[in-house]
């Protein structure tokens, strides 16, 4: 069972295609880690092993009569609870969408059924994407495999944690202003924010229109451009949905980073936000590898981070106070105390304020673009602190905004964060890699050589 647990998405696809494995044989293992285990984590708001035992037994058949649908044939999978699948409730973790059992799947649930997938369950999140974690709502909150009495980031945050479990090498969740790659990051997963537009988000829960992603967590870079391959592409339902070709993101992951240009914005967590020590060294010690790997690592500079956090925070509470005006005006006791207190800032939010943050993401926009004249990646902090504890509202307050993610939702461009070790106590540390729009392929391959170059990925967490 350990083995299984910790199989990745390529290696599990080879082992099934060629029938090793069996597709049932490996959804049972996974169903009795989490009966096991997740009892400790609350990964899972909504655990379905009798959808998982079904989709192994009907993918079980197809194999045994050679049909393959492609890498994720026969693999489980979860999905964040903001993102629908038919049949079930999508509740975004709210008492206020307890009972909203959905008619049809997201458009990305569709597409990892289309390829085989092994459905495991609904995972928690903070409330609406924006609340958590909180003590107050119908179900808990997700805990950090690495040390459950720490916060596991958010609010993709069930998926982050049962994807470093090991209760299922691949999850799907949301980024707004950095909610797919802080778990990633508090996890020590691999998770990317694409391209604006790069993945449909119809039949997902929105927080704010204008910044939403969708995007997958996974233990290696291998298996993240895998699942990017299989989500990605145009959705003409999805008003922000780009007109773009998407696909081959894994073609040149092991084509290394010799005469790769990679641009270090190091004043963010050195000036603008001065981050942990740890977290710098871990940032640092990443650079000094791309560049022994052949890679010329240079310094850049662009917008402070606190222009960017300013304009993501007025637009993401503006368009969130939208969404839910009517429920906060109905029904304010339904939220959890975090989610209403996050989303009513919103409703103090000029009018002015709001176009002005508009325009001004445009320009901020343009100029970080702009910076891949001289690079073909750059390279920042993630996260500014280590995990801290869950139960220190103070310490998860003060560390949640302390991030270089959201700047990269103004921009819309891919945003990657991989592994970089450990800290002295056992907790993730991670980098993040950034890349103008469309360059998600140019981010795995960096990430992967450096992935390669280092043994994280064979590190898990032990109860």
């Amino acid at each position: 069972m350990t083995d299984l647990a910790w199989l990745t998405v390529a290696e599990a696809a080879g082992l099934l295609r060629n029938r090793t494995l069996s597709p049932v044989e490996y959804a049972k293992a996974l169903i009795a880690r989490v009966e096991r285990h997740d009892g400790r984590l609350n990964a899972f708001l909504r655990f379905t092993p009798e959808i998982a035992l079904e989709d192994a037994k009907r993918a079980e058949d197809e194999i045994s009569r050679g049909l393959w649908r492609g890498p994720l044939h026969g693999v489980p999978y979860a999905l964040k609870d903001i993102i629908d699948y038919a049949g079930l409730p999508t509740t975004a973790h709210s008492k206020i969408l307890k009972d909203n059992v959905v008619a049809a799947d997201a458009q990305v649930a569709w597409k990892l059924k289309a390829a085989g997938g092994v459905f495991m369950g609904k995972l928690s999140t903070h409330e609406f994407a924006i609340g958590g974690p909180s003590f107050d709502l119908p179900w808990p909150p997700a805990r950090n495999p690495w040390s459950r009495d720490h916060f596991c980031g958010g609010s993709s945050s069930g998926a982050g944690s049962a994807t470093a479990a090991g209760f299922v090498p691949a999850a799907i969740g949301t980024d707004t202003g950095g909610s797919v790659r802080n778990p990633a990051s508090m996890c020590g997963v691999v998770g990317i924010k694409p391209t604006y537009g790069l993945v449909s988000r119809r039949g997902v829960f929105p927080l704010a229109y204008s910044l939403d992603h969708v995007g997958p967590l996974t233990r290696t870079v291998r298996d993240n451009a895998l699942l990017l391959d299989l989500i990605a592409g145009h959705d003409p339902h999805d008003p922000g949905s780009a007109p773009h070709g998407a696909s081959g993101f894994t073609a040149a992951l092991d084509g290394g980073v010799k005469g790769f240009r990679i641009g270090v914005i190091r004043h963010f967590y050195t000036t603008d936000m001065p981050a942990e020590p740890e977290v710098v060294s871990g940032i640092e010690a990443a650079a000094a590898k791309l560049a022994a790997l052949g890679a010329d690592v240079r310094e850049v500079s662009t917008a402070p981070l606190a222009e960017y956090l300013a304009v993501n925070r007025t637009i993401l509470t503006s368009e969130a106070f939208a969404l839910h005006e009517q429920w906060m005006r109905d029904r304010p006791q339904d939220y959890g105390a975090l989610a209403r207190e996050r989303i009513m800032a919103g409703a103090f939010v000029r009018a002015a304020d709001y176009v002005n943050a508009t325009r001004l993401r445009r320009k901020m926009a343009d100029a970080f673009h702009a910076l891949f004249s001289g690079i073909d990646v750059a390279l920042t902090a993630s996260s500014m602190d280590l995990p801290c504890r869950i139960d220190d509202p103070k310490a998860v307050e003060y560390t949640y905004a302390r991030q270089a993610r959201a700047p990269f939702n103004i921009t819309g461009g891919p945003a990657l964060s991989i592994p970089a070790g450990f800290s002295q106590s056992g907790l993730p540390l991670a980098i993040q890699l950034v890349g103008k729009p469309y360059t998600e392929a140019l981010l795995y391959r960096v990430a992967n050589a450096y992935e390669q170059s280092e043994d994280w990925v064979r590190r898990h967490p032990v109860f």
